[in-house]
C-alpha cells in the first residue's frame, strides 16, 4: 500500500525508484499510469490530472502518452516484430502508412530492422527486450514507465538495453520513471528515490 506519496517528476528527468521486493514498485506505476486510482490526492501527467478521468479516458490516456516496458517484455507471440511495434500505433488510429514508417524508424534505430519479420521465440531476451523498447517509444509518449527493465537479462545484455533506454529517452526529450532493485540501473538515473513501507524519500549520495 502506498502512504503519502509527495513526489515531482519533470519532463526530461530520468528517475529510479528502488526498493526491496513487496514495496509498492509496481503499485506506484500502476497509480502514475492509471489503471488504479489513489484513495486520495492527485496524480498529474502532461498537465492532465488523471484521477479526474473515468476508466474510459484514463484508458485512451495511457494510449497516448505513456510507454511501458516490462521485465518479462509482454510481446505477442503470434506477432511479428514489426507486428508488435505497429498495435499500438494502430490502438492510436495511425494511418497504416506513418504507422509503418513510425515503426520501421525506431527498429532501425535500435538495429533490429532486419528482424522485423521474426517472431518473439527467434530472437534472444535483449533483442526482446529492444522490440519492447520500440513498441514503448514509436508512439513518441511522454512518460515511459519501466519496470524491472532489466531483471530478465543477463548482466551484458541488460547493460546494453539499459544504455539504448537512456540514449533514446534522452535523444527524445521523454520523461523516464524505472523501478528496480538494481543499483546498476539506478545509476542511469539522474534522480533515485527510495520507496519502503509505501513512503517515497530522496537518496542521498555518500
Amino acid at each position: 500500500m502506498l502512504r503519502g506519496i509527495d513526489a515531482e517528476i519533470r519532463q526530461g528527468e530520468c528517475v529510479a525508484v528502488v526498493g526491496p521486493s513487496g514495496c509498492g514498485k509496481s503499485s506506484l506505476l500502476n497509480v502514475i499510469s492509471g489503471i488504479d486510482i489513489p484513495q486520495r490526492g492527485r496524480v498529474v501527467v502532461a498537465d492532465t490530472d488523471i484521477t479526474r478521468l473515468n476508466e474510459r479516458g484514463r484508458t485512451l490516456f495511457r494510449r497516448r502518452n505513456i510507454g511501458f516496458v516490462y521485465q518479462f517484455f509482454n510481446l505477442l507471440p503470434t506477432l511479428s516484430v514489426e507486428e508488435n511495434v505497429l498495435l499500438p500505433l494502430a490502438l492510436l488510429g495511425i494511418g497504416e502508412g506513418p504507422r509503418v514508417e513510425q515503426a520501421l524508424a525506431v527498429l532501425e534505430e535500435l538495429g533490429l530492422g532486419g528482424r522485423r519479420a521474426s517472431f518473439p521465440d527467434r530472437l534472444s531476451g535483449g533483442e526482446q527486450q529492444r522490440v519492447a523498447l520500440a513498441r514503448a517509444l514509436a508512439h513518441g509518449p511522454q512518460m515511459v514507465l519501466a519496470d524491472e527493465p532489466t531483471g530478465n537479462l543477463d548482466a551484458r545484455s541488460g547493460t546494453g538495453v539499459l544504455a539504448l533506454l537512456d540514449r533514446l529517452v534522452r535523444r527524445r526529450g521523454h520523461t523516464l520513471l524505472m523501478v528496480t532493485h538494481s543499483e546498476q540501473v539506478a545509476d542511469f538515473a539522474d534522480r533515485v528515490l527510495h520507496l519502503e513501507e509505501g513512503r517515497l524519500s530522496p537518496v542521498h549520495s555518500p
